[in-house]
């Protein structure tokens, strides 16, 4: 097969003949299309892009077309043989081909009219054509937290990993700024041979940190007027930098938010190389067929990790979905595939990147505060938290009062009319981004600001950077604030900036907007699969955004973000760390010890709690938060290839062309053919039982590989409430030899002979020794299909 790079068609459709030859097209997620004001014969209709995919097991004549990408061009060609372009009235109608797949899917993008489109659907090679989607960004100290210096700056799990030495971690995110000190290439080892990628920068820019950078803008531009081919390839996005940074940064000493969380800023694995790809545009997002075009290129360059911080509300299908499809691909060639969960929490049912091939991040806190206090006139203080100068002083008490619009301070004409000079504002959720806010109360001559976090949010604070002194507090201490104003004829507060606090009690606890479970394509696999620090994380970033600094000032590198966006390149980072250690280690095997190492309690040993104070569900955390050091050596791992997750499609009763779509490049499969796998029996490290039918009893298989000691005995602990009954056969499993493989089933059963009243959680370990292999049980009534999406509120 020949390994073209993706190019789009300059030519005008040109009326060509097909060998033998049949494509498909794919589209991610049906969306509208705009009616076309089109007649027969003439290409006048409106275009719109789509993801063609080709029926499988068309191939094309190799002795007709030189590569891969000119025989979807005769495709193309081939349904408008009688259109005329109207190259007069509409130049932008000449590149119809907008990129040709090589691995993470089988077909084309390309610019289409309806009519196009239907003609299409009438050649004995097409299979579907998906209208254009857009997809989103799911936007120091946790190096130390997750103990991975060990004393002193050194030890720890980085000498045993290197620090992901070797290891490529590829990132699809907004932009970088390349010249950032996180990317610094000083005592970095040159890139492994294997590396085939192109950096777009200018040779001084890149180094043997940043290897890699490229950008992909063929399908956005055309939807996005205005989006135009940079002068340089990859723009200087805050997100992109941010994730990056966080994966696989270099050491950065004195980093700090305006001197919060001061000290020496790393990534995950300092050492790994970064291989960057930019899909995403501000505000904008990121277009479907680029983010395939870039995990396409990603795979064929040789990058080990692929970490996306992006996603789709809606839960499409698995052959529908670029980062389904591109992880399969990926996968498919030993690459190591980490995703953010979402950030429309808490509600259940709205988590994204669901395939049971991805690893899926969702966020927790960290043990780090940035401690701010409200010392109100009447003595009492409530605490908050603040990213404010650590000089700012506030000095005497100022007169307190509230924003009598709607009390969101967007308004700044009623905040001038109510004269709010010198005074301390308290400005509830809702309306601008606080950001905004602090701009509009800064130029109607406050003092100073209170942000009352939403009371979904818990006791959960995320602080940014503000125009002016702002301490934001829990809903509660809002409350109080509120209602010392109503009974104070004369209200006053002050502000005390502590700075930055550690071993914060109740940490970590999932974050309120870290999307959950049930997994709405695949109900038998528990999603997310882990969770790791998504809050107030601090990374690199270009500068500081919606902060006025004075002229000359140096402005910081370093800000404070939340989001699974940035969850994901924690684990990016600490899978480069395993990968580094056990180069041979198969993605299953990585993410097998991630999650049966993790941890189920936090710093009090406590259950994980959620935003409400209550233990976390299995829906909320997975299997539970990363722990890496125990994810270094697992003691046992649930293995599997790509091969085993054709029955486990064939089971969901996809069709043959979707599954055949999924695993391409791979030989096309006949679901007849194919033993179908219920996904209780998918060899995951969760087991998740849906008793839905009497007897209300389910039996899982599994299997495990020993990769801890060679001779070892591990007896299995169960524990499970009453109302259900689980039982494992063997109870005991004896290896003697490394990678020996063992088999085991576990049966699930309803104690009462009915259906549970709701779900169960309980849980399995395998113990030996130091080793404690743990799955979480899940045991759900239903139907065991597609849960339907739940709106976020």
């Amino acid at each position: 097969m020949d390994n073209p790079t993706h190019r789009r068609c300059t030519l005008p459709c040109l009326s060509l003949r097909i060998a033998n030859a049949a494509v498909i097209l794919l589209l991610l997620s049906p969306a509208a299309v705009t009616p076309a004001a089109s007649h027969p014969g003439h290409d006048t209709g409106v275009h719109s892009n789509y993801l063609v995919i080709v029926r499988t097991p068309y191939e094309y004549d190799q002795n007709l077309y030189k590569n891969l990408s000119s025989w979807h061009a005769s495709l193309l060609a081939s349904v408008c043989d009688m259109a005329k372009e109207a190259l007069a009235a509409d130049p932008a109608s000449v590149p119809r081909l907008i990129y040709s797949y090589r691995s993470v899917v089988n077909g084309f993008a390309a610019r289409l009219t309806p009519d196009e489109v239907e003609m299409m659907s009438k050649m004995d090679w097409f299979d579907r054509a998906v209208p254009e989607q857009t997809y989103h960004l799911l936007t120091t100290r946790t190096p130390q937290m997750l103990g991975l210096m060990g004393g002193r700056g050194a030890g720890g799990l980085w000498n045993t990993s290197n620090m992901g030495e070797g290891v490529i971690i590829g990132v699809l995110d907004d932009g970088i700024y390349a010249g950032h000190p996180s990317f610094d290439g000083a005592g970095m080892k040159p890139p492994p041979a294997k590396w085939k990628g192109r950096c777009d920068f200018n040779k001084t820019v890149c180094n043997n940190k940043l290897i890699g950078a490229r950008s992909y803008f063929e399908s956005a531009k055309w939807k996005w007027k205005g989006l135009r081919d940079p002068v340089l390839p990859i723009s200087e996005g805050q997100h992109g930098t941010h994730t990056s940074s966080t994966a696989a940064g270099a050491f950065v000493p004195n980093a700090s938010v305006f001197g919060n969380g001061l000290g020496t800023a790393t990534g995950m694995a300092p050492r790994a190389h970064i291989a960057f790809y930019q899909v995403c545009y501000e505000e904008k997002g990121c277009d479907r067929d680029d983010i395939l075009a870039a995990m396409d290129d990603a795979i064929e360059d040789g990058v080990d990790i692929l970490s996306l911080s992006l996603g789709h509300e809606d839960a499409v299908d698995f052959s529908d979905d670029p980062v389904s499809l591109g992880g399969y691909s990926a996968i498919l060639n030993g690459v190591f595939i980490c995703t953010a969960a979402g950030n429309t929490g808490p509600s259940p049912g709205t988590l994204v990147n669901e395939a049971p091939w991805l690893l899926s991040v969702g966020a927790s806190t960290s043990d780090r505060r940035f401690l701010a206090t409200v010392k109100l006139g009447g003595g009492v203080e409530l605490d908050g938290e603040s990213l404010n100068d650590l000089n700012t002083t506030m000095g005497e008490q100022c007169p307190l009062v509230r924003d009598v619009g709607d009390g969101t301070c967007s308004s700044e004409s009623v905040l001038v009319a109510e004269n709010i000079t010198g005074k301390i504002i308290v400005c509830e959720a809702g309306g601008n981004v606080s950001t905004a806010k602090a701009k509009v109360v800064k130029h109607a001559g406050a003092a100073g600001m209170i942000l009352v976090t939403p009371q979904v949010f818990g006791l959960i604070v995320m602080p940014r950077p503000h125009a002016l002194p702002t301490v934001q507090v829990p809903y509660a201490a809002g409350q109080k604030i509120r209602a010392y104003i109503q009974s104070s004829r004369n209200a006053t507060a002050t502000f005390l900036f502590k700075g930055t606090t550690f071993n914060a009690p109740q940490s970590p606890m999932v974050a309120p907007f870290s999307s959950r479970g049930p997994n709405r394509r695949s109900r038998g696999i528990l999603k997310p699969d882990i969770i790791g620090p998504g809050v107030n994380v601090l990374a690199g970033v270009p500068t500081i955004v919606d902060v006025e600094f004075p002229p000359k000032v140096l402005t910081p590198k370093f800000d404070i973000k939340s989001g699974t966006s940035m969850a994901a390149p924690h684990l990016s980072g600490i899978a480069a760390l395993i990968k580094s250690a056990h180069p041979t280690w198969s993605p299953a095997a990585i993410k097998s010890a991630l999650m049966t190492t993790a941890e189920t309690t936090d710093n009090l040993r406590k259950p994980i709690a959620d935003v409400d104070g209550r233990p976390a569900s299995f829906l909320a955390v997975g299997a539970g938060h990363v722990n890496p050091q125990r994810a270094m050596d697992p003691g046992l791992v649930y293995n599997m290839t790509v091969k085993d997750y054709v029955p486990y499609l064939c089971g969901l009763n996809y069709t043959d062309q979707k599954v055949n779509t999924i695993i391409y490049p791979e030989p096309a499969v006949s679901c007849a053919n194919v033993t179908k796998l219920e996904q209780d029996d998918l060899n995951y490290p969760s087991i998740t039982a849906i008793l839905d039918q009497p007897p209300f009893t389910v039996k899982a298989n599994r299997s495990v590989t020993n990769v801890g000691a060679a001779s070892s005995t591990y007896v299995v602990e169960v524990d499970v409430p009453a109302s259900v009954k689980v039982e494992v056969n063997p109870t005991k499993l004896t290896f003697k030899t490394l990678d020996e493989v063992l088999n085991y089933a576990v049966t699930v059963k309803s104690e009462s002979g009915r259906a549970p009243a709701g779900t169960v959680e309980g849980q399995l370990k395998w113990v030996s020794g130091k080793y404690v292999v743990r799955s979480p049980i899940l045991i759900t009534p239903g139907t065991g299909r597609a849960a339907p999406a739940t709106h976020k509120p």
